[in-house]
């Protein structure tokens, strides 16, 4: 099991109550593997969120991921009595996520 921080890089945004999580891996050549370990049961777990309130899209043009965590930000920005509203945090917080990676 490895950190998503040794293997990707990540960037928070928010939609009113929503979290948008975009992850990259550092290395183009990790995106499949890092698609296939990055899974929404993980994620949620992780947020200790309901399952369905996480989706996750590949984008492989791109070589990212996009995770979407739906009521992850306490009202959204403008209800939010957090001291990070917009969420910006949840990014560094999803890259402690444990994956399975295995070397080849």
């Amino acid at each position: 099991m490895r950190r998503l921080r040794d293997l990707a890089h990540a960037r928070a945004g928010d939609k009113g109550n929503d979290s948008i999580l975009v992850l990259r891996p550092y290395g183009v050549e990790d995106f499949t593997a890092l698609a296939s370990a990055v899974t929404a049961a993980r994620v949620a777990a992780h947020f200790r969120v309901p399952l369905e309130a996480v989706t996750i899209t590949a984008v492989p043009g791109l070589s990212a991921i996009t995770l979407v965590v739906r009521g992850a930000l306490a009202g959204g920005v403008t209800r939010s009595s957090r001291i990070d509203p917009h969420g910006k945090t949840l990014s560094g917080h999803l890259l402690d996520l444990r994956v399975p990676w295995h070397v080849c």
